[in-house]
This record gives C-alpha cells, sequence and structure tokens, in this order.
C-alpha cells in the first residue's frame, strides 16, 4: 500500500502528488533539458506501450521521442490493435501488457479507464488525455512559466474559454504550485465542481487561489500568464457552432490581451482554431511561448518516465533478486 509521502506508483492526475512532488519533477525536467546526454541510457531496454484511443500530434510525438532519448522503445497501439472495451477487456490489456512492457501512456476519453488501467496493472500507468484531465500538458505549461518567469508561486495565470480537461489539470497544478488561478468561462461551461473545490483547496494549503469567473476582462487583468484551449474539443464537434456563439466574447484577441500585464505570456496547449478562440496577431506575437509549450511536453514528460519507470524497474531488479535469495 502506498504511503502518505511516497511517490504515486503512476501519473493519473497531479492532484495525486504532493506539491513538493510536482517541483521535484519540474527541476528534474530541467536538468534533463539541459542535459539530455546526461539521460541518454537511464531506461536503457525499456519499453513503453502507447495506447491511441484519440488521434494526436504533440502526444504521439514526445512520448515516441521521449523514450527512446531515455534509452528506451515504445510501442504505438491503435484503437484498432485493441478497442478498448469492446474487442478486449481492460483489464485483460492491462493484465497482458504488463508482462511484455515496463509502462503504458494511454490517451483515451473516459478518466475511469486509466483509473482502472492503474487498477489492473503491475505497471506504471501515464495519463495521456481523457475528458476529465490532461495532466503531462499542465507539467509542460508550467515548465514553461518557470523557465520565463523564474518563479511560480504568486503568478496570476487566466484561462479563458471552456471549463475543459486542460482548464481541470491548469487548476491542480496551479494550485499545488501556489499560483492564483483565474478560469473564465460563459455560463454553463464552468469546470466540474469537484475539480473546482478540490482546487481551491489544495491552493488554500499552497498561498494560491483558485477563482471562476464569467468576465473575461476581470480574469484578464493584471494576468501574468493568458492561457486559452479550443471551444469544442474532441467528441464535442457536433456542438461547435453552437459554442462558437456561447465563446465570441471570451476570445483572446489584442483587445482582451491588453488588460494582461505588459510582460505576460500567451499559451495554448494546441491545436489552435485561429480566429475563433485567439486571434493570429496573439498567437503569434512575441509574447506567444506555444511552440516552447509545446516543446516542453517532451521534457516534462521524460522526468514522468524516468521518475516512474526507472523506479518501477529498480523495484523489480530487487525483486528477483530476492527470488534467487
Amino acid at each position: 500500500m502506498q504511503r502518505a509521502s511516497a511517490w504515486p506508483d503512476n501519473f493519473l492526475s497531479i492532484r495525486d502528488f504532493l506539491p513538493a512532488q510536482i517541483e521535484d519533477l519540474l527541476h528534474l525536467a530541467l536538468r534533463i533539458k539541459a542535459n539530455p546526454a546526461g539521460y541518454s541510457s537511464a531506461l536503457q531496454g525499456k519499453t513503453l506501450a502507447m495506447i491511441f484511443e484519440k488521434p494526436s500530434l504533440r502526444t504521439r510525438v514526445t512520448f515516441d521521442v521521449g523514450i527512446h532519448q531515455l534509452g528506451g522503445f515504445s510501442l504505438y497501439l491503435s484503437p484498432a490493435e485493441i478497442n478498448l472495451g469492446k474487442r478486449e477487456s481492460v483489464y485483460d490489456v492491462a493484465k497482458n501488457l504488463e508482462r511484455m512492457v515496463q509502462g503504458i501512456m494511454i490517451r483515451t476519453f473516459a478518466h475511469q479507464i486509466v483509473e482502472r488501467m492503474a487498477q489492473y496493472a503491475s505497471i506504471p500507468i501515464i495519463n495521456g488525455l481523457t475528458d476529465y484531465s490532461h495532466p503531462c500538458q499542465a507539467m509542460a505549461d508550467y515548465l514553461t512559466v518557470l523557465e520565463i518567469k523564474g518563479r511560480l508561486a504568486g503568478l496570476k495565470v487566466a484561462f479563458i474559454g471552456d471549463g475543459n480537461n486542460v482548464a481541470h489539470s491548469l487548476m491542480f497544478a496551479g494550485a499545488q504550485l501556489g499560483a492564483h488561478v483565474w478560469v473564465a468561462t460563459p455560463p454553463g461551461y464552468e469546470p466540474l465542481q469537484d475539480a473546482l473545490s478540490w482546487a481551491q483547496n489544495r491552493a488554500a494549503q499552497t498561498h494560491g487561489s483558485c477563482t471562476l469567473t464569467t468576465d473575461p476582462e476581470r480574469a484578464m487583468r493584471s494576468a501574468d500568464v493568458v492561457y486559452t484551449d479550443v471551444w469544442a474539443s474532441m467528441g464535442q464537434e457536433t456542438e461547435a457552432e453552437v459554442r462558437r456563439q456561447h465563446f465570441l466574447p471570451y476570445q483572446v484577441n489584442s483587445a482582451l490581451f491588453a488588460l494582461a500585464n505588459p510582460d505576460a505570456i500567451f499559451m495554448h496547449c494546441l491545436p489552435a482554431h485561429r480566429g475563433d478562440e485567439v486571434t493570429d496577431e496573439v498567437i503569434d506575437c512575441p509574447r506567444s511561448v506555444v511552440f516552447q509549450q509545446a516543446e516542453n511536453r517532451l521534457h516534462a514528460q521524460k522526468a514522468i518516465l524516468l521518475q516512474l519507470m526507472k523506479r518501477s524497474v529498480a523495484e523489480a531488479a530487487v525483486a528477483e533478486e530476492l527470488v534467487h535469495v
């Protein structure tokens, strides 16, 4: 059973970690980024299975390249190979893969799928995205902010748009790190109440805050970091036109961005729908860091892979030695 101060065995949600552990992962990512050659054999010979129920550019490339740069291998598994819950159960997939690979990254729909995979598998499970959260993205986001601003505690982070999985994880990580996160959404598109409550409770412990509003200008004023995402996520395509009407006042354009601090940075998890949630003059401006942010998915995820899989490998080696005592 996991001790209260122990590292979690999986990376399912930023909520599962202690604030100091999130900070440690960010600083490990900085060290890996500064000296990639020093970690080039850290996971030598180890294999990461990558299960994709949702398509991706950044998640696919950064996990694929990341495990290779750590000396390991990757195995891409598309819906055609698995078709979770239909062709094979989550339990059967977990029990098969734990005997063949040393870690599983899964990008899927229901958050319960990654939780069940972690329940059944004896190897580390990494949440590459669910409808509820996107923790690897948030780690890359705050890594980028740390690089540029030199600190995280006390910064105002304004998220403008849909209270979706990206907003949830941005709130969770901000609360862990002592940031002041503001989320501005149209009425009816707020983050889930349990996500907001958790973030507010954790922020009270780290001297941060998490504030919900329907006023984008209020959220934007004096912001250090400005963040937005698409108005209709994967699976919501049929709602796109209705959502567009509700979200138009929340477009991050030059006028709205001007309310932020003069040195505020603009962030987007990509892909962006230019002309909808953000205009070209903002996403292409000198203060936009969206491609540095995208690159940092690689470094943040290498830190996660190293922390989980190296420890898992070491524990397996100890167990093997005990068998032969």
